[in-house]
């Protein structure tokens, strides 16, 4: 079906090298990609799935991490109704930095913007340098979800996406968003209210 009932912004960031633009990449495309450049200003990738049978279009933007492109990233945190905020388990000082990047998005974004923690390459359990209830402690405090992802096996990948988009349509069905503010980072689309069962398929 190319179309959606609802359109959701979402931003991805984090430090350099945690994985962003291979988790995008893994989302979208199915595929790793060890050797990446680094992301320049921001990327783009979008997928469609479903959410209470109702079709959601993601439309995703993966930003660089480095402190030159921190204005550029700024800018598109207005407007993104879900954020993914992404450490590397086996660098700990990406989960050291997460506090600064989560003050820099709440002062940038809509109040009522879901953001994801993300502990990113669990592939890597052997150089782990931060434990899950680290991760878990920090996302309980700040109220925050939390998952540890793999860009390389896409463990939990898809569910990260999935669950963060169930939480922005249940604020709207509890009518925490105004859908007619630019600043909620949803917009309606023509599709039928309610998509048809699946019926096998490849679940894309």
């Amino acid at each position: 079906m190319s179309g959606y009932e609802y359109l959701f912004k979402y931003i991805i960031i984090g430090d350099t090298g945690v994985g962003k633009s291979c988790l995008l990449l893994q989302f979208t495309d199915s595929r790793f990609q060890p050797i990446h450049d680094l992301t320049i200003g921001v990327e783009f990738g979008a997928k469609m799935i479903t959410v209470d049978k109702r079709q959601v279009k993601l439309q995703i933007w993966d930003t660089a991490g480095q402190e030159a492109f921190r204005s550029i990233t700024r800018a598109y945190y207005r407007g993104a109704a879900g954020a993914l905020l992404v450490y590397d388990i086996t660098r700990r000082e990406t989960f050291e930095h997460l506090a600064a990047w989560l003050t820099d998005a709440r002062q940038h974004s809509s109040t009522n913007m879901t953001i994801m923690l993300i502990g990113n390459k669990s592939d890597l359990k052997h150089r782990r340098a931060v434990s899950t209830e680290e991760g878990q402690k920090f996302a309980d405090d700040h109220g925050l979800e939390f998952m540890e992802t793999s860009s390389k096996t896409a463990e939990n990948v898809r569910e990260a996406f999935e669950k963060s988009a169930e939480s922005i349509y249940k604020k709207i069905q509890d009518g925490k968003l105004d859908l007619n503010s630019e600043s909620s980072g949803i917009k309606l689309g023509s599709a039928p209210q309610v998509a048809p069962p699946e019926e096998g398929g490849c679940g894309c």
